[in-house]
């Protein structure tokens, strides 16, 4: 009996060194990134769209309201048609990839070219930016190709969003020398009303990050590190890419940002803010802290977190069960998302499971007795 017992362990570690073994043969190789230029454009994303990290809108609103009526408009309309972080553009600056070297770029350009470099289109989309740059020739555009770049855009897996400003995009684009030379006054402005200031504060925390994140990459295989920087994100077909740039960004937290930067290489922000600290200056209560108590604070996502510490489970089967439309759900499990509550395993664009984050719920009890204390 011993015997069976001894080769039925020897055989469960060859499994296990066998399974190791094809997840290590399958790991993008890492690159690493490191610059405010990213948060210039994640700032801006948040600050226009607050309550979808957790950030008081009246904060936003006061930052926004330091630059003119036509410079708020001129970032509002180019955070609404970005496709993406410029990730592609950004990546191949040379350092430092602060906002200064930023602003000098875009000022060398030629302003009817500002918004190519901004919008960062995937090559494989290319026929979307071929589009735009003849609307920009013919200073005009029609309904026919209003149809065409929203249709385009609607079977991007998060082009719906983007759909709905298309009639601004393609605007923008007839008018691109106009828009150009309106987004680099507007970026000059935020610069030196806000983001000069707010960059020196936050590059400790990203080389903070940047080495942390380094080191915890010697240790660990891919999949687990990126669950980590991301709080929980499992994507499945991230993992395919065969080349990622991980880029610490003290805005995004505690979300992640993707783009493209090449046809086989994808960045990817991951938050850099400590969670003790928070992204308002002067604030007393941490973001991270006040999220979780926010989150925990409601019966029905308390009764969604009840399920999920039992069962992993699609938003269809939490709907089900807890008799909730879908767009309500999705609100609530957006919460628990930003609060670090629950883990997100992307199978496929259709497919997405969550779990409760045990561990961060854990991790509250810690932070709310420091707090306190």
């Amino acid at each position: 009996m011993s015997v069976d017992v001894d080769k039925n362990k020897t055989e469960a570690i060859k499994g296990l060194d066998e399974n190791r073994m094809m997840i290590e043969s399958s790991q993008p190789r890492i690159f690493w990134d490191i610059g405010t230029a990213y948060d210039l454009f994640v700032s801006l994303h948040v600050l226009h769209n607050p309550t979808d990290f957790g950030l008081r809108p009246s904060w936003a609103a006061g930052v926004r309201s330091r630059l003119s009526n036509q410079e708020r408009k001129t970032l509002e309309d180019i955070t609404e048609i970005m496709i993406a972080i410029p990730f592609r553009w950004i990546y191949a600056l040379s350092e430092p990839k602060d906002s200064a070297s930023i602003l000098w770029a875009l000022r060398k350009m030629p302003a009817d070219k500002r918004l190519s470099v901004l919008i960062n289109i995937d090559e494989k989309d290319k026929e979307i930016l071929e589009r735009l740059q003849q609307v920009a020739e013919n200073k005009s555009w029609d309904d026919e190709d209003l149809t065409f770049v929203r249709t385009r855009m609607l079977e991007w897996k998060h082009g719906r969003k983007k759909a709905k400003h298309a009639e601004k995009i393609l605007e923008s684009w007839a008018n691109a020398n106009e828009f150009g030379e309106k987004v680099l006054d507007a970026l000059d402005s935020y610069y030196e009303s806000f983001f000069a200031e707010e960059e020196r504060h936050i590059f400790p925390a990203l080389k903070d990050a940047y080495d942390a994140a380094r080191e915890m990459a010697d240790k660990i295989l891919f999949p687990d590190l990126f669950e980590r920087l991301s709080r929980g994100v499992k994507v499945s077909e991230l993992f395919n890419t065969p080349e990622i740039v991980l880029i610490p960004s003290y805005w995004s937290s505690p979300l992640i940002f993707f783009g493209d930067i090449a046809q086989n290489k994808k960045a990817v922000l991951f938050g850099a803010r400590p969670d003790d600290v928070s992204l308002v200056p002067g604030e007393i209560v941490p973001d991270t802290l006040l999220r979780v108590l926010k989150a925990i604070g409601d019966p029905t996502r308390l009764r969604i977190l009840r399920y999920l510490t039992k069962e992993e489970l699609t938003q269809a089967e939490l709907a089900r069960r807890l008799r909730l439309r879908a767009p309500t759900l999705t609100h609530h499990l957006r919460s628990l998302r930003l609060a670090g509550l629950v883990y997100l395993k992307v199978e496929s664009q259709r497919e997405q499971l969550y779990a409760a984050r045990l561990e961060a719920i854990r991790g509250m009890y810690d932070s709310l007795k420091n707090f306190l204390t």
